[in-house]
């Protein structure tokens, strides 16, 4: 290899290490506060202090400020967090694990396979939000509602993903020396199918933990989320609409929670996609 070729690999290389770094950073760092938020916010933390409504942040000892009911914004932020984070998680591996398994029986052809494929055109024919907002208006707010709603309404995506990579896989010729072989299904897709979808659902588990953060963040500034006196990052940013002018960290912080969150997710993301895809 020439030195050309090297420099130019290496400069190929470094973004994606700095996108996966950056990413695998600010989500390990939240997961760690989820992890620590019962001991880092207490009751105390939660309290009201209408003599200390509205105290401008970067001051001892609220240091994000305070709310119009006196209570501590960077306390509400971090169990925002553990909420918002929570929902994400939970609803992408729902997502993940029904897609999955409808994607791999619409891999093969036969009238499963033809059903799914309906299923999956049906399911995608209405708009999630549309439909996750209809469904959590009906069957009531909560962790375990917005998390089941969210992810029976994006399996979708997963299904399209794995059916497409599986279908293809299938065609592989050391796929086709192993049906020969006479390999059992089980150790079929344990040996060749299943790490064969390892690189796309590991570039897609990242996006989708992204728009599920969006949306539970979009259900709870609409109300329809966490029940009500829930700290949420869109129940702050739904409350703080009247404060735009007097008290506008209100409002910046938690959004800026939301977009640092998502930024460092994507980022995650596009780094797998151009190490891995």
């Amino acid at each position: 290899m020439s030195a050309v070729q090297e420099i130019s690999d290496f400069s190929e290389s470094q973004p994606v290490r700095w996108d996966i770094a950056v990413g695998c950073a600010v989500l390990g760092i939240a997961l760690m506060l989820v992890v620590m938020s019962p001991w880092l916010v207490t009751e105390r933390d939660q309290l009201m202090d209408l003599n200390d409504r509205l105290a401008t942040p970067f001051a001892w000892p609220h240091v994000l400020g305070t709310d119009q009911l006196g209570r501590d914004v960077a306390s509400r932020i971090v169990m925002g967090l553990r909420w918002s984070f929570a929902t994400a998680v939970c609803s992408t591996l729902l997502a993940f694990a029904i897609g999955t398994v409808l994607g791999l029986v619409a891999a093969r052809a036969g009238r499963a396979s033809n059903f799914i494929r309906r299923l999956t055109a049906l399911a995608q024919s209405f708009p999630v939000f549309v439909l996750a907002v209809s469904v959590v208006a009906l069957v009531g707010n909560g962790f375990f509602a917005v998390s089941t709603v969210l992810g029976l309404a994006t399996w979708p995506v997963f299904c399209r993903v794995v059916q497409a990579e599986a279908a293809s896989l299938f065609t592989r010729e050391y796929v086709l020396a192993a049906q020969m072989l006479q390999m059992s299904r089980a150790r079929l897709y344990r040996k060749h199918i299943l790490p064969g979808l390892v690189s796309s659902l590991s570039v897609l588990v990242p996006f989708h933990f992204a728009d599920m953060l969006i949306a539970e963040s979009a259900l709870s500034f609409l109300g329809v989320g966490a029940p009500l006196g829930e700290a949420t990052w869109g129940s702050m940013l739904q409350e703080s609409r009247s404060y735009l002018w007097s008290a506008p960290w209100l409002m910046l912080f938690p959004a800026a929670a939301i977009v640092t969150l998502v930024i460092a997710a994507n980022l995650l993301g596009d780094g797998l996609r151009r190490k891995l895809v």
